[in-house]
């Protein structure tokens, strides 16, 4: 995939703005967060990107021979990441363990040579991850803010993942109607970290699945309860029972826990409510 067919996506999503550096500003980041109550300097550094001794014999483990472009993508992260306001400065130092292994051990969950849409895919987390990790599947980053896109554009043609790697911009309900001319898409595998409770996750993802497909919504403490909480609207979507799972035991430690879901129906749009009849049987007239 060339530069100009990312762009086209992108260019074609809400907002009108062109992605690419033009249209990049610096945003605010943790404004509650500074060196002197830190007792750290925040200017971003790529040495904050470094790769945690202890955590190397996981890093290894879950992007073997692509540890390299792991690391070189945690340097964007604490470098322009920051600057660019996709993650905090409290995050940099932990990109490692809270970001990249903790996205990279969900891979153990998708089939080979899966296509795999990532859902508010902000920063690239999960989406980037698995496709570093994972080169055999094709991977789409969905996010509607140009900030955003323009970041994600930028760091796939720097990690050279333009091949298997695309970015949509514009919303998950956008990519599954089809916009802008645009055909709609689906997936093997839809993934999503930290987008929304999983009733509305649910309603905004089912549909990109193909039949038999799958949702992993990375989740913490709160799956089960949610799970508990919405399993009857994730139902009436088409979904089949969400089941919690634990993905990198023994590899991370916590590992990270994902809800996972498998579309076993094609639910259609909902219908319009009927319009109200006056006496007589005839329609109201607005």
């Amino acid at each position: 995939m060339t530069h100009d067919d990312i762009t086209a996506d992108a260019v074609s999503g809400p907002g009108g703005t062109p992605p690419g550096p033009s249209a990049v500003r610096p945003a605010p980041v943790d404004t509650d967060v500074d060196a002197e109550s830190t007792g750290r300097d925040t200017t971003p550094s790529p040495a904050d990107a470094a790769l945690p001794p202890e955590l190397a014999p996981a890093a290894l483990t879950l992007f073997g021979d692509r540890l390299d472009l792991a690391a070189a993508y945690a340097e964007l992260l604490a470098t322009d990441g920051v600057v660019r306001g996709l993650i905090g400065p409290r995050e940099a130092p932990r990109i490692w363990d809270r970001h990249l292994l903790n996205c990279a051990a969900v891979a153990e969950r998708i089939p080979s040579g899966a296509t795999v849409l990532d859902v508010g895919s902000g920063a690239g987390l999960p989406g980037l991850v698995l496709a570093i990790a994972r080169p055999d599947l094709t991977v789409t980053l969905i996010e509607p803010l140009a900030r955003r896109t323009s970041f994600l554009i930028e760091v796939v043609e720097r990690l050279g993942l333009a091949k298997s790697v695309r970015v949509f911009r514009g919303r998950a309900d956008e990519a599954a109607s089809g916009s802008s001319g645009r055909e709609p898409i689906s997936g093997d595998v839809v993934t999503a970290r930290a987008v929304a409770p999983l009733d509305r996750l649910a309603g905004w993802s089912l549909p990109l699945a193909v039949r038999g497909g799958r949702l992993l919504a990375l989740k913490g403490s709160s799956a089960a309860a949610e799970i508990e909480e919405h399993a009857e609207v994730v139902t009436r979507l088409g979904g089949g029972e969400p089941a919690v799972q634990l993905c990198g035991v023994g590899v991370i430690d916590p590992p990270t826990t994902v809800v996972e879901i498998v579309r076993e129906r094609m639910v259609g749009p909902a219908r319009p409510a009927a319009k109200k009849r006056a006496r007589g049987g005839r329609s109201r007239r607005g």
